[in-house]
């Protein structure tokens, strides 16, 4: 005869089952050999009454044992079998069910050896909530990581969320906690109940959620990842042949809120499916190459644009279903469109349903407030040397690019991750072991991050909003870079932007402010941006920064624009910009759509339209942008006379386009600029076109060039130079 367990163990077991703190309530909830007998338990602490209905039949009555415990001694048997369990309520409610104490682990010890370590590229697999098969059963598998909690519960729609009902199991030192609940399925609202191990109670949305409700709401909801049919296969297939250096690249940014919305419905904004064919009819039109959008992963507060996220696997429900925002990729893709996603790794908000203090302790972020804190926004900021803080940020950057066909991401903010001292002043901040500011952790993450989606994504690029002069941002991290494929060129930003909102008359003091940013144009892979960032807390639109009355303004926007698309580097405006919206961005309205009726703004638009068209057909306006043989100064110094003149070449043997800026408001009659080469050229654009709402003044179309050496050049020609313009020039 076999022993039975030891009585008072068991009821010490029980009553930390009952004071939720037991690591492992498997060990002695569902079904367990007690002597010669098998003995089953459940914890129903609300229940009447409850019956063990066995796969063999019968109907067992279960006793109740201590607390809220009951329990069914099936002498006889010495082997599991499956079973269900009846439990009655006041009121006579009878729930029959299975016991999720009757399942084994679903998760193997390489997921807990590889997220331990910081090395499991496809963590999101396994973490969170998936909808799965198991022991022939459905129902779904939660796992969390909440290493130093007393005790984690999943509670949701299915258990009146009671934390006493689905206590999860501790999976050894790895600080991660299972539980495998059958019967539940996709749809179902959820939620960790963490209890501290200083007491208390948490109510966590979950870290890996791949959808939640509508905001202000906060549950996670279980949702499989493996439902929708991608018919994009030809687009990524040629993404992953593309070199990406020598590409077109002009990028619309969009925020989804407001970029359109239905005044007729409450002005609401569109949904990711009608956003699908409204944007991509756009941007085609316009042609534009990507969209780039603003933070797409959920977040608390709309005010904060996306950039402050709650939850880092989940597209916000603001504007659809996860397989909606796979539609409008899906289908931009289809239309030859490319699709970049601001991505924030370095900092996370204070909300209580967040990632912030997600056991009770200091778990996402550093516990020193002056390393864990970013007093700027309010936030906390990520722990980079915790493995298991890399692993969650590394595989959500390839969440999105392999659940999502995302084809690059843009880090937000990445100055704020490199220097320790960010926005702190001293004695707020602590050095590096070896007494300096650079964050060695930060900078050890983002070479890893950039790596590894390098291996696993060919075609898929990395950008970053780096504001400083920290060398090598998009250089190989083998060559001491940090391994991006893109900088934005916030120095090129800030000039270009400075010259053209002082008046004319002003500018040649300025000169330099345009030529400036040639001395260091190729010692980074650029993104030329003017985005969100520029037209919104009281900076005014970039319409509004001109100088002049309206005329002058839409032609100085004019200018602006085909000086930027002319200049090395990679294209990207904020909407808006492409037809000169006066007003400053709102992210609670749409664009001024209605102004396109007006044929001032409609012409900008026109401009911006076969701006595209031009720069995409002109292999010499991009495909040596990062290479100095790609530019070569005619006139840099035209100070007096507010006078630019370049050539752009090509990696394609004779390829080059002339451009040509006269940024003061008068006419230059005769006007000799060098050129290349001898013979006739096209006059490719030019921005005071009377289409464009221009006077119309140029060049008709065509000049010739004569053997009369200028600007260092063996050709030249006497040019008519419209007031406030740009125009472009091509053999031809």
């Amino acid at each position: 005869m076999k022993k039975p367990m030891d009585r008072q163990q068991v009821d010490a077991e029980l009553q930390q089952i009952m004071e939720l703190r037991h690591p492992e309530p498997h060990r002695v909830l569902g079904i367990h050999p007690d002597g010669d007998a098998m003995v089953i338990r459940a914890f129903r602490p609300d229940a009447a009454a409850i019956h063990v209905l066995p796969e063999f039949g019968g109907r067992v009555p279960m006793t109740h044992r201590l607390g809220g415990v009951y329990e069914a001694r099936l002498n006889g048997k010495t082997n599991t079998f499956n079973y269900l369990i009846e439990v009655e309520y006041p009121g006579n409610k009878t729930f029959t069910l299975r016991d999720p104490y009757s399942f084994l682990p679903t998760l193997g010890d390489i997921d807990l050896h590889l997220a331990g370590e910081g090395r499991h590229e496809e963590v999101w697999k396994r973490m969170g909530a998936h909808p799965v098969h198991h022991n022939g059963i459905s129902g779904v598998a939660f796992a969390v990581w909440a290493p130093t909690a007393a005790g984690v519960s999943v509670v949701g729609d299915f258990n009146s969320w009671d934390g006493r009902l689905h206590a999860m199991r501790r999976m050894g030192s790895s600080g991660i906690w299972e539980l495998f609940i059958p019967e539940v399925g996709e749809g179902t609202r959820y939620k960790f109940e963490i209890r501290p191990g200083h007491g208390g109670r948490l109510l966590k949305s979950d870290p890996y959620a791949f959808r939640t409700e509508v905001p202000p709401a906060t549950a996670s909801v279980v949702h499989d990842l493996n439902h929708f049919q991608w018919t994009d296969e030809p687009w990524m297939a040629a993404r992953r042949g593309t070199n990406v250096d020598h590409a077109p690249w002009s990028v619309y940014e969009v925020h989804l809120a407001s970029w359109r919305r239905v005044v007729e419905d409450g002005d609401r904004s569109l949904t990711y499916r009608e956003m699908a064919t409204a944007l991509a009819d756009y941007v085609k039109q316009m042609g534009f190459t990507h969209v780039e959008l603003m933070p797409v992963s959920e977040h608390p507060f709309g005010g904060s644009w996306g950039y402050q996220v709650g939850n880092y696997y989940a597209p916000t429900a603001r504007f659809g279903h996860p397989d909606d925002f796979r539609y409008l990729v899906n289908y931009l893709h289809e239309q030859g469109i490319g699709v970049l996603l601001d991505w924030v790794p370095g900092h996370f908000p204070r909300d209580a349903h967040a990632l912030g203090q997600f056991d009770g302790t200091a778990l996402y972020e550093h516990a020193d407030p002056r390393q864990g804190t970013q007093p700027d926004w309010g936030t906390y900021v990520f722990n980079f040397g915790r493995n298991e803080v890399r692993n969650f940020l590394i595989a959500n950057a390839l969440f999105w690019l392999e659940e999502y066909h995302i084809d690059g991401l843009r880090v937000d903010a990445v100055a704020s991750m490199l220097y320790l001292d960010y926005s702190r002043k001293h004695g707020e901040w602590v050095p590096n072991r070896w007494g300096g500011r650079e964050n060695e952790e930060a900078i050890s993450f983002l070479r890893e991050l950039n790596d590894t989606v390098r291996r696993k994504f060919p075609g898929a690029v990395m950008i970053a909003e780096e504001s400083t002069a920290w060398p090598k941002v998009s250089q190989p991290t083998q060559e001491g870079g940090l391994g991006f494929h893109f900088k934005w060129n916030m120095g090129w930003m800030h000039d270009t932007l400075t010259y053209y909102s002082k008046d004319p008359i002003y500018r040649q003091h300025h000169h330099n402010q345009l030529t400036f940013g040639l001395l260091y144009a190729f010692s980074e892979h650029f993104v030329l941006p003017l985005s969100h960032d520029e037209v919104v807390h009281g900076k005014g639109s970039l319409f509004g920064k001109m100088p002049g009355d309206n005329w002058q303004k839409r032609a100085n926007l004019r200018a602006l624009l085909a000086w930027m698309w002319a200049h090395p580097g990679k294209k990207l405006l904020f909407m808006g910009g492409e037809f000169g919206q006066p007003a400053e961005w709102n992210n609670d309205r749409s664009l001024d759509w209605h102004l396109l009726g007006e044929p001032g703004h409609a012409g900008i638009q026109a401009m911006m339209k076969d701006l595209n068209k031009l720069y995409r057909s002109h292999p010499a306006l991009y495909d040596a942008d990062s290479e100095p043989f790609g530019f070569q100064w005619l006139q840099p110094d035209a100070a007096a006379a507010n006078v630019f003149a370049f050539v752009r070449r090509s990696r394609q043997p004779g390829g080059h386009v002339v451009c040509i800026a006269n940024l003061s408001p008068v006419t230059r009659e005769g006007y000799r600029v060098g050129f290349p080469r001898h013979g006739s050229y096209v006059e490719l654009l030019n921005t005071d076109a009377s289409d464009y709402g221009g006077s119309g003044i140029g060049n008709m179309g065509r000049i010739h060039t004569e053997p009369h050496g200028w600007d260092g050049q063996e050709s030249s020609a006497t040019l008519t130079l419209p007031p406030l313009s740009v125009v472009w020039f091509t053999p031809g």
